[in-house]
């Protein structure tokens, strides 16, 4: 159901940082459509979840959602470390027309699997279709590779985002079911796809759509001597979005490119000057900023 380039979408800020810029947002949606890619995740980590409060959560979803008009699908961010919170914000996600929800795993209070096995399944149960989220070195816990397996046995449960640097875990989910899997991490959508991965769910496409599309598809169609060249060109911005704290490095470079407001909520606050040197350094070189 779930394949080709994701963009975990920023939540754009006012310059204060008050409060959600909505115009801002919609504007992206579209640049991001026209850029080629296959769907939308808005309110995941990149779009600073653990910063908005409910109502401004649901109405990025409903925004989203009503700016794409059913050009690409949507997957909203609808997971938590409470059930109960997951399964109202997966509910409000469903009404307003969302095509799947990304599921977290339960962070902080670090469920054992059975946990896992419940709070997903009483997500799914729902009927929106999931993709579960495994990032362990957020969360402080992995969803065990048996325990995909079993969920995947759901129906509604038809993707896993892998973002735990494990391109081994690709191929030990794929000898056991048949769940679609999606990079969670630009740097190893490559490796991932070359052992059975259907693509990624990006942070770098917020800054470079056209670019890491491009990449995932040339994959997609074996032509792996120019997905690779696209891999090589793009490795210094993969990097470079990761040193430091996502999604600081993206909204930088997002701000430097004149797309949004460079407005973080506290704790998360601008990076470093030389970091800020090296981050567009490496965007003058892909012709992203002059």
């Amino acid at each position: 159901m779930f394949e080709g380039v994701y963009t975990a979408l920023v939540t754009p800020f006012t310059a204060d940082g008050s409060a959600v810029d909505y115009r801002r947002l919609e504007a992206l949606v579209d640049w991001q459509i026209e850029s080629g890619v296959d769907g939308l995740v808005p309110v995941g980590t990149t779009g600073e979840s653990p910063t908005l409060d409910y109502d401004e959560h649901k109405r990025v979803i409903e925004t989203v959602v009503r700016r794409v008009a059913g050009r690409v699908k949507v997957i909203a961010g609808t997971g938590g470390n409470s059930t109960a919170e997951a399964l109202e914000l997966t509910r409000h996600a469903k009404a307003v027309g969302a095509d799947g929800t990304l599921q977290v795993t339960p962070y902080y209070n670090r469920p054992n699997q059975t946990g896992l096995l419940r709070h997903f399944t009483a997500v799914a149960d729902l009927g929106l279709p999931v993709m579960l989220y495994n990032i362990p070195g957020r969360t402080g816990r992995e969803i065990e590779v048996a325990t995909v397996a079993e969920l995947a046995r759901h129906p509604s449960v038809v993707a896993i985002k892998e973002a735990g640097g494990s391109v081994e875990r690709v191929s030990r989910i794929r000898a056991l079911c048949s769940i679609t899997i999606l990079s969670g991490d630009d740097a190893l959508t490559l490796p991932m796809m070359a052992v059975g991965a259907a693509g990624v769910v990006s942070v770098a496409s917020n800054v470079a759509p056209r670019e890491v599309g491009e990449m995932v598809r040339a994959a997609h169609r074996g032509d792996w001597n120019k997905a690779r060249a696209m891999h090589d060109r793009l490795f210094g911005l993969f990097t470079d979005l990761f040193m430091d704290t996502n999604p600081i490095p993206v909204k930088a470079a997002m701000a430097m490119m004149g797309l949004i407001e460079e407005s973080y909520r506290l704790p998360l606050c601008p990076m470093n000057e030389s970091s800020r040197a090296r981050l567009r350094v490496t965007l003058r070189a892909l012709g992203l900023v002059s």
